[in-house]
């Protein structure tokens, strides 16, 4: 049996076990499974790697460890080192594992196709090891970028307090990176001034449950285009399979 899984911490909503249990079934590859690892700590990877010798085949990383993985994997994809996260972990004929980032890929991909001229500057909501990826994709489309963060800790960052209708102006693309707004907590939604949203706006929620989260119908409601976080998901899914498949 082949398996393949997801490690991440409370992640039984998850995407990916249904994407590729259900990828597999199409594929006719029924000695292929798909299991979530949902561990407390990072620190207990070592262990489930362990317990697991030789069976594992390769395995997505998500929230929160995108980041915490990084020391714990034996070499790291040139990309996904500048990043500083991998999403994509390929275990490697002599034993060893490589980490990749296909988030990037993904998010570049689902992106490109909204683009407008006037789309020059974004505002990326959250820190994490997704807004890090969010960031190199825009760095490649030639898009400047601000991170909004609640802990302001870098020139490039700033708080949500500081996000103005002056802010709100001169950024038409609000990429939001957080968990606010996932299912259940449908209600939530980064803490901005979205009265000053306009048609010339475009706004991106990695979330995908709901499909239109609040964060985004508040961008509907002003007139703005919005997209959700799935077919990013479902890109960054085909690229490590493609990973893994190599």
């Amino acid at each position: 049996m082949k398996i393949f899984g997801l490690l991440g911490r409370n992640i039984s909503y998850s995407f990916s076990s249904g994407y590729f249990s259900e990828k597999f079934k199409d594929l006719n590859l029924e000695n292929h499974t798909y299991v979530n690892f949902d561990i407390e700590s990072i620190e207990r990877f070592p262990k489930l790697l362990k317990e697991n010798l030789n069976k594992i085949n390769g395995m997505n990383v998500t929230i929160p460890y995108k980041q915490e993985i990084l020391h714990l994997i034996d070499e790291i994809d040139a990309e996904a080192a500048v990043i500083g996260a991998v999403n994509t972990i390929k275990f490697l004929e002599n034993g060893k594992t490589k980490g990749f980032n296909t988030d990037v890929y993904g998010f570049e991909k689902s992106l490109e196709p909204l683009l407008k001229p006037h789309h020059t500057k974004a505002l990326i909501f959250g820190t994490g090891g997704a807004s890090k990826a969010v960031a190199f994709a825009l760095e490649k489309l030639q898009i400047d970028f601000r991170f909004v963060s609640r802990a302001p800790s870098s020139i490039n960052q700033i708080a949500y307090t500081d996000v103005n209708e002056t802010v709100i102006l001169e950024h038409a693309i609000l990429i939001n990176c957080t968990p606010l707004g996932t299912f259940p907590e449908v209600d939530l939604c980064p803490e901005i001034p979205y009265q000053f949203i306009g048609s010339n706006h475009l706004l991106y929620d990695l979330i995908y449950n709901p499909s239109v989260t609040a964060f985004l119908q508040n961008g509907k409601d002003k007139g703005a285009e919005i997209k959700n976080g799935l077919e990013m998901l479902q890109l960054q899914a085909e690229k490590s399979w493609q990973i893994w498949n190599r």
